[in-house]
């Protein structure tokens, strides 16, 4: 198979990373964002929605302002590679991991959408691209969220379509 190669002037193959945050910018709102580590800036995404294939789930640490911060990061395969960064203990990661237990094939893409709840409060609905249908789940205060990520994990790695294995272990 011969993969044809676009020349010209290009972003380099590097992941865009989309935060998940209610915010305001210049009197306009916002559910996610990139941010610019060079400039120290906030570029506003308006798009509420990210239509892909989910190819892997991924828990990053690190340090913010002298805390520990567990990060859930969901790698979306689209026209780029996207990569959803959240909280772990955020109400967008766990409506986001709620719902995604509930697909069964994840070769088929998916849209990941950022709703605005009260206040800073950011959910996610999770929606089969091709219906439109939204994937609904019960809310779950006590889940086990790190059965539920490995469950989700496993059937990544055995989907078809996804063919990138993490190789860290999720832990908590």
């Amino acid at each position: 198979m011969v993969t044809e190669v676009k020349l010209g002037l290009c972003n380099p193959p590097e992941p865009i990373y989309l935060h998940v945050k209610s915010g305001e910018l210049n009197g306009e709102s916002y559910l996610w964002y990139n941010y610019d580590i060079n400039n120290d800036q906030t570029i506003p995404v308006h798009k509420t929605g990210l239509t892909g294939y989910i190819s892997e789930l991924k828990l990053k640490s690190g340090e913010f302002r002298g805390n520990i911060n567990h990060k859930l990061h969901i790698v979306v395969r689209a026209d780029e590679t996207y990569v959803v960064r959240t909280g772990i203990e955020t109400n967008f990661a766990k409506t986001f991991l709620l719902a995604a237990s509930l697909v069964q094939d994840f070769s088929k893409p998916l849209i990941i959408a950022a709703i605005a709840g009260k206040e800073n409060v950011v959910f996610c609905n999770l929606y089969d691209a091709a219906t439109k249908t939204r994937i609904r789940s019960e809310w779950n205060r006590d889940a086990d969220w790190l059965a539920i990520i490995d469950s989700v994990q496993t059937k990544l790695q055995t989907s078809q379509n996804s063919h990138i294995v993490s190789g860290e272990p999720i832990l908590f």
